[in-house]
């Protein structure tokens, strides 16, 4: 089986490094380790990392990620991040795998072919954005979630980062990094009542870095595919 980190850049090793250091570090310094979330900010930020380079891995480990962060979700009662991490996330991201194997930049590479939306795709995008989060709404209003307004605008960047991802759309990056903003004040929230969740602000933060980075390396690698197809 082929070796991921092989391709990774001195760049990737130190983004990757620090931002394993201080999540890891982030849920020892509570004082109240829960494995579940440290697995979880561990596993997402090395997915980040993967995904950031067009590789497939990371939406391999994005599925992992989703399970663990769901469970972490369920924990404290944040149903509409649970529901959308095994409802939406994860089985986008196994459509995504199937989707980004079946269109790889170089046959036998490990970088995936960036694709331009079509205006057909882009009216799609929103009007499904629009629905599912419509939707989505009533299931958490019924279910007494904490903070609703703030986990109904996590299901829309999180459904509009995972179809662009889907699409293998170099936006998907901005989209999780709005998503990653919310998810912050969500877990800001959270920890108020229970300082174990720190972990997942910090999770999030550095998320937000990788996906800033993600962002300015797949817009390289665009620039880069487009000029090779000339």
């Amino acid at each position: 089986m082929r070796n991921p980190f092989r391709h990774l850049k001195k760049q990737d090793w130190l983004l990757w490094s620090v931002s394993v250091v201080v999540v890891a570090a982030s849920n020892l310094l509570t004082g109240e380790i829960q494995i579940v979330t440290l697995c979880a900010t561990v596993i997402g930020v090395t997915a980040l990392i993967f995904i950031a380079k067009g590789d497939v891995w990371g939406q391999i480990l994005t599925v992992v990620f989703s399970i663990l962060y769901a469970a972490a979700s369920w924990q404290f009662r944040y149903y509409g991040e649970m529901i959308t991490y095994l409802g939406m996330t994860m089985p986008i991201a196994v459509l995504s795998v199937v989707s980004w194997i079946r269109h790889p930049y170089e046959q036998g590479g490990s970088e995936v072919e960036i694709h331009k939306l079509t205006k057909l795709q882009t009216g799609l995008m929103w009007i499904l954005t629009a629905s599912v989060t419509a939707g989505f709404f009533f299931v958490l209003q019924a279910l007494d979630t904490p903070n609703l307004a703030v986990s109904t605008v996590s299901i829309a960047t999180s459904f509009l980062a995972s179809y662009l991802m889907l699409f293998r759309n170099s936006y998907y990056a901005l989209a999780y990094a709005a998503n990653d903003v919310v998810l912050i004040v969500l877990w800001i929230l959270a920890s108020m009542e229970q300082i174990s969740y720190v972990p997942m602000i910090v999770c999030f933060g550095m998320f937000l870095i990788n996906d800033f980075y993600g962002f300015f390396s797949w817009k390289v690698r665009e620039k880069k595919q487009r000029t090779s197809k000339k």
